[in-house]
């Protein structure tokens, strides 16, 4: 029996290029979807004709980035080598996890949810953002990402150097890691400057448990959280690790080792608002996730911090480790909310007004969101009604197409509350909506509220 799926992608003016053949293709491409959409609800569905019209959707996607690409090309688009880059990831490693996914699931309900929700963000994000680029529309937010042979050449030493120390695959989940946060963590950064006092910084960023199933088991260490003996024999492995990486960057000898720091959750997410980041990745392994982001060789701006000194290092670790612990309780005995806004005022003041009582993550996008709040799962969700590339009622559907995240509580900000928008929603079950309009600490007092009704 065939149920009425309701998640249809609907063409606007706002998606049009101007290009007719780019146009042309991205409207293929939305009617594949919605088709994929509409039979994802036959829940007597032929297991092969579903793995057949999916396979019919990647194909055809491959063939339009090849069209789009040969475009650029006879443009002249300067931003192409970049564009072309996002291509292939999409077709080499988000589709395939999607398609292995789907193959061991045997096509189940989920998986297709899954690939559908994955794709239908993935195209109009990338419509509405990379593919403008070409006209000029908007600027591309990937403009200062490494060479691709050295991306790849770096990606391939940290898998290899990974499954060399753990004898486990590390397998790449975000080639844009965001400094979302996975679990209690560690953040350690090393900086490096050369002799023109340009700097290289790596930050390294540990799941605990991973360290505790790694490290902790080769040093024989019985233990449940992380110890001084522990991070310290981290330090010196990751230092190695991180040198190890960087022998594939040019001219990487002319730099030496100047600071390294411990960092507590929010120093770290200070560097994902103030740098420009080369490479941000994230990996997945059988123990937990591991983070691995680089910052381009710049002018040094302001003073470095000195090394852990070695004669006290011990001392040293321990206060991180105890601060870090007691940061850790405070977190852990907070709700957990995630706002999210394209405003960066918005994000702002509400950061710094729920910041007081809440563990607060901000993020600016409908896809940045998913991936948070998949990484820590938020116990409330602000979420803006009215954003450019995916709107809040999109998001709100990824969500609850999603059956480990689709009970997550979702409040809506929005400048305007009427009928029409209460309406178009109201089967996504929204806890509320919220005007923005209102003083923040209205919003604030709202909230409370909300949380105070779940008697917690």
């Amino acid at each position: 029996m065939k149920k009425e799926m309701e998640n249809q992608i609907v063409w606007e003016d706002r998606f049009n290029l101007g290009v007719e053949v780019i146009d042309r293709e991205h409207q293929k491409l939305f009617k594949i979807i919605n088709k994929l959409f509409a039979f994802a609800g036959d829940e007597e569905k032929n297991q092969w004709v579903c793995k057949e019209r999916i396979k019919y959707f990647k194909d055809h996607a491959i063939k339009h980035f090849a069209d789009e690409e040969a475009y650029m090309i006879s443009i002249h688009y300067d931003g192409f080598k970049v564009h072309k880059r996002i291509h292939d990831d999409f077709r080499d490693n988000t589709l395939p996890a999607l398609e292995q996914e789907l193959e061991h699931t045997l096509y189940s309900e989920d998986a297709v949810s899954h690939f559908l929700s994955v794709c239908t963000g993935w195209l109009i994000g990338h419509t509405l953002t990379e593919d403008h680029a070409i006209i000029g529309a908007k600027s591309s937010k990937w403009a200062n990402l490494l060479p691709e042979e050295i991306h790849k050449a770096m990606i391939e030493a940290l898998q290899r150097s990974f499954y060399d120390i753990f004898q486990m695959d590390a397998n790449v989940i975000s080639e844009s890691y965001g400094g979302e946060k996975f679990g209690n963590g560690i953040y350690y950064r090393l900086t490096y400057l050369n002799g023109e006092n340009k700097k290289w910084e790596t930050f390294l960023v540990f799941e605990e448990k991973l360290l505790i199933n790694t490290v902790g088991k080769m040093m024989g260490l019985k233990i449940k959280k992380v110890n001084v003996t522990l991070v310290n024999a981290v330090r010196y492995m990751a230092r190695q690790f991180v040198e190890r990486i960087m022998r594939h960057f040019p001219s990487s000898e002319q730099y030496a080792l100047k600071s390294e720091n411990l960092l507590s959750f929010e120093q770290f997410q200070k560097v994902f608002e103030k740098e420009k980041l080369q490479s941000s990745l994230l990996f997945n392994t059988e123990e937990g996730y591991f983070a691995y982001c680089t910052v381009a060789p710049h002018l040094n701006e302001g003073r470095i911090g000195g090394m852990i000194p070695t004669e006290k290092v011990m001392d040293e670790v321990g206060k991180y480790l105890e601060r870090n612990e007691e940061e850790q309780e405070e977190i852990s005995r907070r709700k957990k909310i995630l706002v999210v806004d394209d405003s960066n005022f918005m994000l702002k003041v509400l950061g710094d007004l729920l910041g007081q009582d809440y563990e607060v993550s901000l993020v600016q996008s409908g896809m940045a969101a998913i991936r948070s709040l998949t990484l820590n799962r938020p116990d409330l969700i602000l979420l803006d009604y009215e954003m450019p590339v995916c709107d809040g009622k999109q998001v709100l559907e990824m969500i609850r197409s999603e059956t480990e995240i689709a009970d997550i509580a979702v409040i809506f900000l929005t400048g305007r509350v009427d009928k029409e928008s209460v309406r178009n929603v109201l089967a996504l079950k929204p806890a509320g909506y919220l005007s923005k309009n209102l003083a923040p600490e209205e919003i604030k007092k709202n909230v409370d509220e909300y949380f105070n009704g779940q008697g917690n």
